[in-house]
């Protein structure tokens, strides 16, 4: 089966475009490459029977966002969904010194995820514990923040208006283009618009916070539109309602990693799980005419299998 990539909802979580398309495509093997919290907007790509097997190679893809980063109040959650846990009015410094900060968070950084997160410690999920009015000590995690781009200034009342379209070097604000939709707003804030490249793991409502940290205002994720994951970019989503006549994409095409062409007998013998020599290190997609034979990894001289297809 096909690889799709959704433009997902707001307020649906990843779990209900999940079950909505279980239903679409009447299938109960569906998974997902990556959480989209339930005010974000944009690419959730679904794999759906064998090529769920990809799901763990593909949760690894980075990923770009366009962020909305709402300054002079913070909120629990560190987004829209509030709520405001300190409100700091003051002025914004000016663009160039905005752009100064955001430059400073570029390349490998430890993040302290949020408290509204679903990770799990000591198999208690710590937004369980944070619904309760309780808080958890969550260790930073290791991320890369490749691009952080300030394309403009709006405010919570205005960014509705607010228009995109992609660009060669990512969505930009355009003239005329695609409009958004944002959660409810929690008052009238200065909005940072930020294009995001960002590493798997990133939690962009972090950022939003330890931007605000920077700049000394508290600040808050007003909105996020995730625009690409991996291969597969916004523009080319389909809506749920597509989903049922919408083509997907091809396995073939899910990975970067290089391809290993094979004859009929190295196919059968990967299949069946053996180890084979091979020159060169690395990760591989293995085809056999143009038909997914594994997912493989050389080490020392040895080609493992990760994950195999049996074909049709």
């Amino acid at each position: 089966m096909p690889i799709y990539a959704v433009d997902k909802p707001l307020n649906f979580t990843s779990h209900d475009v999940v079950a909505r398309s279980r239903k679409l495509l009447k299938t109960r093997k569906i998974g997902h490459t990556g959480t989209l919290d339930p005010l974000a907007t944009g690419v959730l790509v679904l794999c759906v029977e064998d090529s769920t097997k990809l799901v763990q190679f593909m949760e690894a893809d980075s990923k770009d966002y366009l962020a909305f980063i709402a300054v002079g109040a913070a909120t629990l959650t560190l987004d829209a969904e509030g709520p405001i846990t300190e409100k700091t009015p003051s002025p914004l410094p000016n663009p160039k010194k905005i752009q100064e900060v955001l430059k400073g968070f570029l390349g490998p950084q430890q993040q302290i995820p949020p408290q509204f997160s679903a990770i799990q410690v000591g198999g208690v999920r710590a937004y369980d514990i944070a619904r309760q009015g309780g808080s958890i000590e969550l260790p930073a995690r290791s991320i890369t923040l490749h691009e952080l781009t300030l394309l403009g200034i709006s405010s919570t009342q205005d960014m509705q208006h607010l228009r995109f379209g992609p660009a060669e070097k990512g969505w930009s604000i355009t003239e005329s283009g695609q409009a958004f939709p944002f959660p409810e707003q929690l008052g009238d804030f200065p909005v940072l618009v930020v294009r995001c490249s960002v590493s798997s793991g990133s939690y962009i409502r972090a950022l939003a916070r330890d931007v605000g940290l920077a700049l000394d205002m508290p600040a808050h994720l007003a909105g996020l539109v995730r625009t690409r994951a991996g291969k597969y970019h916004l523009q080319d989503c389909v809506s749920l309602e597509q989903l049922p006549e919408a083509t997907g994409y091809s396995e073939l095409t899910a990975l970067d990693f290089p391809v290993l062409e094979v004859d009929a007998e190295l196919a059968k013998r990967l299949r069946s799980g053996q180890k084979i020599r091979h020159d060169q290190e690395g990760r591989f997609v293995v085809l056999h005419e143009n038909e997914l034979v594994a997912v493989a990894e050389v080490t020392e001289g040895v080609l493992r299998v990760l994950r195999v297809w049996h074909g049709s």
